[in-house]
């Protein structure tokens, strides 16, 4: 009776341990998510001033300028999951790319100062965003080897933690870069 006891009392703590390491690696998978999440709204941010900055020197960019705050707008919206934000900002990423590949038919607005600090601030964003979102891919592979493998994923099913889809690459941002067409616009 006490050796039973002993043995469930073994398991309970077992059960206990992977439990709260399960829990532990899920706040982290929602912590680095909002670490994305902030740099997201930097971002999202900065784009006023980016379309208007853009609008002084172009009159022939405003369908790509509507799209972009059309995006900014959706993506400021109170109650839009984690998966849409990610959707909205590689939409985002390919328009505002394009837009910075149009502005090289504008001398004068390749000079401005207000453009290039604007640009600079983008581009220090894409970096940030990038490294939140290797952060973030860790965590989930973290917590996803957590609730898949062995003895983890006999408590993980029991305790029903599903596994969380890592955040992957669209599909344009694979592509080479071609230089070529870059020079041919």
């Amino acid at each position: 009776m006490i050796i039973a006891l002993v043995i469930i009392g073994f398991i309970f703590l077992i059960g206990i341990f992977f439990y709260n390491s399960l829990i532990g690696k899920k706040n982290q998978v929602t912590n680095a998510f909002s670490a994305i999440d902030v740099m997201l709204k930097k971002r999202f941010d900065l784009i006023p001033n980016l379309v208007e900055v853009v609008k002084q020197y172009t009159t022939y960019e405003q369908g790509t300028l509507t799209k972009i705050v059309e995006l900014r707008s959706k993506a400021g919206s109170p109650n839009i999951s984690n998966a849409e934000k990610a959707d909205l900002d590689a939409q985002l990423s390919s328009s505002v790319k394009g837009l910075m590949v149009n502005v090289e038919n504008y001398p004068d607005l390749k000079a401005n100062t207000n453009f290039i600090n604007l640009q600079t601030t983008w581009t220090e964003s894409e970096e940030q965003i990038a490294a939140a979102k290797r952060t973030y891919n860790a965590s989930v592979t973290d917590y996803n080897n957590s609730i898949m493998m062995f003895p983890g994923s006999l408590f993980a099913g029991m305790l029903n933690f599903q596994p969380i889809a890592v955040l992957e690459t669209a599909a344009e941002e694979r592509k080479n870069i071609s230089a070529k067409e870059l020079f041919n616009n």
